[in-house]
């Protein structure tokens, strides 16, 4: 284990020594600080401790793809108990994982045989679906009481009963070698659950730096506090953790909302006035474009608002610029990463600068689509995006995938999460796309985001995803999922000549489905499998010929 490196557990424990006072967590009517959180957070790792949870091997004696740690699996929508739940679990030694609560029966009894789960920690309201997914004899349950009214699973323990459980004894040593766990892929298929070790997503995706010590990391909190950071998705998207950690590593007070609601533009709004928030969270275009609506219909006070930072979701050109134009003194800041990598890569612009592609992250580069070496600044070739240096381990229980996102490149191990890119000659990276997201029409390449992104420019729609269908002509062909905006109509003969004007004809959409709204899941990322069920069916938009 390199040395300098940091737990979160031990984070915390500076954190809280040195600003016990500040705020730590706000939600709703409830308002933690640091000293609070870890008497909490250590009080419910001695409960798990309590009841056997914790490591069972270490790190060393494992392969990339194993886990030697206790798993807790969090079902739970936003609230103070997610942060502690995780903070909980780490001190235990334990892995918490997050888990989609949108799921079905099926889809979470697999997730939760599959990560072989102890324990789970749940809002009552899905008490029912987790009863149902699995045989919960043996699992340790931990109840946080939502006002919905539903009973608690038998031999559940309330959260605030488990928060203030007498801590009689040391603790477990946490390790910069302890895992976090985050589970993706659910939008595309079977879950995948990415390993990272602690001290590698401390720095590569919670802003942890290299060589931090004791004394740097309280001189940040004391130099920080005070401006509250708001992770306006979902906590059981790795973003929005990311953006909490990141806040909270710097001794910043993290905001959540209740996102068991729909989401709502004006509420989110209003919270970050509130709150006075200097930074702000979203995803892509699925909560870009609702608050600019928002903010064209009323003002609020921003002024507090230094960033607003995008990631997980494409965001279009024209609602950045719409963005700008509306809070002038704001900083919009694109983020490009995946689970595998962590945060890798930047573009910021404000109404002063702007730039094109992304700025590389440390390690964040371009590897030759075989694989086989590094892409030099401006060369032209298309390849694919990677991260050096701090990655994951690999894929929880799957030594193929893991082999396979995480291979050896001029003998150095690397993630490829698996988006095209080139690289600029400025070294600044042009991300084209997920290659699965790529439509062979013809014989030509059509990345759906490019495409999507032009689609949204239309006045007349609301949201739009891109996919591909099979063609007897062309092999496949490009299709254009859209819904339209309130008092509108579309016509998909007219998205398709507007999309043919902007970028080569060949991508413009052959056909065109007009839906009430596009599906999208509840971390604003769009569902691709449901729009190729839609587009299956879409009229052609090509005319005659």
């Amino acid at each position: 284990m390199p040395s300098g490196e940091w737990s979160f557990a031990a984070v915390q424990d500076v954190l809280a020594a040195a600003v016990p006072d500040q705020e730590m967590v706000v939600c709703g009517g409830t308002r933690r600080t640091f000293a609070e959180v870890a008497e909490r957070t250590r009080s419910l790792a001695a409960f798990l401790v309590a009841r056997g949870l914790g490591l069972r091997r270490e790190r060393s004696e494992l392969e990339r793809w194993e886990c030697g740690q206790d798993t807790v699996a969090l079902v739970l929508h936003n609230g103070p108990e997610y942060l502690e739940a995780m903070l909980g679990a780490f001190r235990a030694r334990a892995v918490p994982f997050n888990v989609n609560q949108h799921y079905r029966t099926s889809e979470l009894g697999t997730l939760l045989d599959d990560l072989d789960v102890r324990a789970v920690v749940y809002h009552r309201a899905y008490g029912p679906l987790i009863g149902a997914a699995c045989d919960t004899a043996g699992v340790v349950l931990v109840e946080v009481d939502d006002g919905s009214g539903v009973a608690p699973l038998p031999g559940s323990t309330n959260f605030e009963e488990a928060a203030s459980t007498p801590v009689t004894g040391p603790l477990p040593g946490a390790s910069p070698d302890d895992l976090y766990l985050v589970c993706t892929g659910g939008t595309t298929g079977r879950p995948k659950a990415v390993q990272w070790r602690q001290g590698d997503i401390y720095i590569s995706g919670m802003a942890g730096r290299e060589g931090a010590t004791a004394e740097s990391v309280a001189a940040s909190a004391a130099a920080n506090g005070g401006r509250p950071w708001y992770a306006a998705p979902p906590l059981m998207h790795a973003a929005a953790q990311w953006t909490a950690f990141s806040g909270l590593h710097q001794g910043a007070a993290v905001v959540l909302h209740d996102d068991s609601r729909p989401f709502e533009a004006r509420r989110i709004l209003r919270l970050a006035e509130r709150e006075r928030v200097a930074l702000m969270s979203i995803v892509g275009d699925a909560y870009a474009r609702p608050i600019v609506d928002e903010l064209r219909r009323r003002p609020y006070d921003l002024s507090s608002l230094n960033v607003l930072a995008t990631g997980g979701a494409a965001t279009g050109e024209h609602h950045k610029e719409a963005l700008l134009e509306l809070l002038p003194h704001v900083t919009v800041v694109d983020g490009y990463g995946a689970s595998e990598t962590g945060g890798m890569a930047f573009g910021a612009r404000s109404r002063e600068s702007r730039s094109e592609g992304f700025a590389p992250g440390a390690g964040a580069t371009v590897v030759a689509a075989d694989r086989t070496r590094f892409v030099e600044p401006g060369d032209d070739e298309i390849g694919w995006t990677a991260r050096r240096g701090r990655v994951p381990l690999g894929y929880l229980g799957d030594r193929e995938r893991t082999e396979a996102t995480f291979p050896l490149v001029q003998g150095e191990r690397v993630a490829i999460p698996g988006d095209r890119a080139q690289r600029l000659a400025d070294g600044r990276i042009r991300i084209l796309g997920r290659d699965a997201m790529v439509v062979n029409t013809g014989g030509e390449k059509v990345y759906v985001e490019e495409v999507e992104a032009v689609v949204r420019r239309h006045p007349d729609v609301a949201d739009a995803l891109v996919v591909g269908r099979p063609s007897e002509r062309l092999g496949s062909e490009v299709v254009a999922v859209v819904a339209a905006r309130d008092g509108t109509t579309v016509d998909g003969r007219v998205i398709r000549e507007y999309v043919a004007a902007e970028v080569a004809r060949f991508k413009a959409p052959r056909a065109v489905a007009v839906c009430k709204r596009v599906e999208r899941h509840a971390n604003g990322k769009p569902d691709y499998r449901w729009a190729r069920e839609v587009a299956s069916s879409a009229p052609d938009v090509t005319g005659p010929g």
